[in-house]
């Protein structure tokens, strides 16, 4: 059986995301289980790979349509681009990252690659260039064609799967955003996502908002009136979801393939205190596999060849046993 082709979009020229793109795909536990293909631009390419001490053999392609494997030689969609100011935060970065992760989708969409993962963008070089982005959940849905609210964000390390209902938005919006809908379209994304990565009979747990899951309603009504009925409904449709719980004591609850969370830092803490470097991104609820890394750009040691591929390697990983699957 032929191996699953993934899309690596470079992500910000200026920092690691180079780097670590082409050193996933030159890593041979990549290559056992997956036909990378880089996308981005060639020129900031081989400034990175000369920084490293790399000189891969390239075939550069000018177009979706070129794509292909060949045995000497590591593929390049070539997604042209200013040379890269390393270390820097500049609209032209920003324009870059988006323009190879949008090429890599559309590859994905006309069935050319199997899946997609992106290194790190740097989302002030995108606002620079005047972009709208608010993470890759939203933007993903949004170049496939689906409202933005229907993707959400997993993390992955080792067997934790932590599903966010909200993600890059204020606590004060993230409160807002938490409705009954939305929780409910987050559950079903986990639930969805679990059972085509091959988990037959998905376990949920889902966290309240307030401490303690607002300890029937002293710290809070949220979890009386908007979570626990989401749960519920879940529960009705045939999702073994349970919650809310504690969000301080869920991680520790054992059984759970899973963990839904309602804003971001209730999933990146603990993921970031557990994995620092080995946490990938999984982006879920839309038609195509599309993973990043959790970490930034590190724009303090680009060039440096200090970059570590781990969590570029993970993502690739699960991104290629996923895209096994029916």
């Amino acid at each position: 059986m032929s191996l699953p082709r993934i899309a690596i979009a470079l992500g910000d020229p200026a920092g690691i995301g180079p780097e670590i793109a082409l050193k996933a795909a030159l890593d041979r536990r990549v290559r056992q289980v997956a036909r990378p293909l880089l996308v981005g631009s060639r020129r900031v390419l081989e400034t990175h790979a000369a920084l490293c001490g790399l000189s891969p053999a390239l075939a550069v392609l000018a177009s979706a349509e070129e794509i292909t494997w060949p045995a000497e030689a590591l593929p390049l969609l070539d997604v042209p681009a200013e040379p890269p100011r390393l270390g820097e935060i500049h609209a032209a970065h920003g324009r870059a990252a988006i323009d190879a992760a949008r090429m890599a989708i559309a590859a994905a969409l006309a069935a050319k690659v199997d899946a997609v993962v992106a290194a790190p963008q740097t989302e002030r070089a995108i606002k620079a260039a005047g972009i709208d982005f608010d993470g890759y959940p939203s933007f993903v849905a949004r170049a496939t064609g689906l409202p933005a609210e229907d993707a959400f964000l997993m993390l992955c390390f080792d067997a934790t799967r932590i599903v966010h209902t909200t993600l890059h938005a204020s606590l004060r919006r993230a409160i807002e955003l938490v409705t009954q809908d939305r929780v409910g379209k987050a559950i079903a994304a986990a639930d969805t996502t679990l059972r085509r990565l091959g988990i037959a009979a998905p376990r949920l747990a889902v966290a309240g908002l307030n401490p303690h899951a607002g300890e029937d309603g002293m710290f809070g009504s949220e979890e009386q009136e908007i979570i626990a009925p989401a749960v519920a409904a879940a529960q009705r449709r045939g999702i073994a979801a349970q919650g809310p719980f504690g969000c301080d004591t869920m991680f520790q609850r054992p059984g759970y393939d899973a963990f839904v969370v309602m804003y971001h830092d209730q999933g990146h803490i603990a993921a970031k205190l557990q994995a620092p470097n080995r946490t990938a991104g999984l982006t879920i609820g839309t038609p195509v596999l599309f993973s990043s890394v959790a970490h930034g750009s590190a724009l303090d040691i680009a060039g440096r060849n200090r970059a570590t591929p781990e969590a570029m390697i993970e993502a690739i990983e699960r991104l290629a046993g996923a895209a096994r699957l029916p």
